[in-house]
């Protein structure tokens, strides 16, 4: 994908984020820059070439983080933290969940969302 002021613009946003970002509070952020299509579009993007990831909030809405090492696939199977008072998503990169599946189950991908309230909230 070429390097257009629109990708470069939201890429900066969600890499220097302390949270996820939906669709909406990027087209918010960028006031204007560039029509809804266009970020949908730079964010599919950005997701395939494994920069940033997608996550489905406790309420449904889709997020966007930054992914961190993830070169030739996604592997961003860490806790994320959805807070109940102020709405945002927080990936927790020190934290990985353990569970089990039974054998005859094969795990390709890893969702492992938690609410509560985040530290400015509590």
């Amino acid at each position: 994908m070429r390097n257009t002021i629109a990708r470069t613009q939201i890429l900066d946003l969600i890499t220097n984020s302390k949270t996820a970002l939906s669709h909406a509070e990027i087209e918010q952020l960028l006031d204007g820059l560039c029509n809804r299509v266009t970020i949908y579009r730079v964010l599919e993007r950005l997701a395939e070439d494994h920069l940033v990831h997608k996550i489905i909030n406790v309420d449904g809405h889709l997020k966007f983080a930054a992914c961190h090492n993830c070169k030739d696939h996604h592997h961003d199977n860490h806790v994320h933290f959805s807070c109940v008072e102020c709405g945002s998503v927080t990936c927790l990169e020190g934290v990985e969940p353990v569970f089990k599946i039974p054998r005859k189950y094969k795990v390709q991908e890893m969702s492992f969302m938690v609410s509560g309230l985040c530290p400015d909230c509590a």
